[in-house]
């Protein structure tokens, strides 16, 4: 018994001596228009492969206080964009992020697709537009109706690649809603 907390107790000191070691890295700020926020491109890089990690910090200049938005370790956040249209009501944080493997080789790589995420301005508020499937390769937002409007393939026979095989596709979502309103 004493052998297993000594073990247990010596595993413990490893464990937390090695997080000293971690880097945090931050890697750009971005000022949100119109708000007290503040978004801070994050990687947390350890000695370790488990211990890296990738988010978005969004600081309150205000009060100081933080939300942190968490992506895969291996995930690739490609573009970062503020929607502020006063007229329509509409306040929101676009990220184009790859965080999926989709084709199952051991990481996220330039192969796997990219998704749109949508967020609140303070971060609180988190959703994925396109699926995990869909390879997002351009995207604009009108700014008279509030919509995006996203270009992209479904890789529809599964080989990685872009074929003639694969569905070319037009999505079209409501900024304000948050729903797919039509596809073409």
């Amino acid at each position: 018994m004493r052998l297993l907390f000594s073990f247990l107790l010596l595993s413990a000191l490893t464990s937390s001596a090695q997080d000293k070691y971690n880097l945090v890295h931050f890697n750009k700020l971005t000022e949100i228009a119109g708000s007290n926020y503040v978004i801070a491109t994050m990687e947390n890089v350890g000695k370790m492969a488990t211990a890296n990690s990738k988010y978005l910090l969004f600081i309150n200049t205000a009060d100081g206080k933080t939300v942190q938005v968490d992506f895969p370790k291996d995930a690739d956040i490609e573009k970062i964009d503020q929607i502020k249209l006063d007229s329509l009501g509409i306040h929101r944080i676009i990220v184009c992020a790859q965080t999926v493997d989709l084709d199952g080789k051991q990481g996220i790589d330039w192969n796997d697709p990219a998704q749109i995420f949508v967020l609140s301005v303070d971060g609180q508020e988190r959703k994925q537009l396109t699926e995990d499937g869909f390879f997002v390769r351009t995207w604009l937002v009108n700014k008279q109706t509030g919509r995006m409007v996203i270009t992209g393939h479904y890789d529809s026979n599964r080989n990685g690649k872009k074929d003639t095989m694969d569905r070319n596709q037009i999505l079209i979502y409501d900024l304000k809603t948050l729903k797919l309103v039509n596809k073409i």
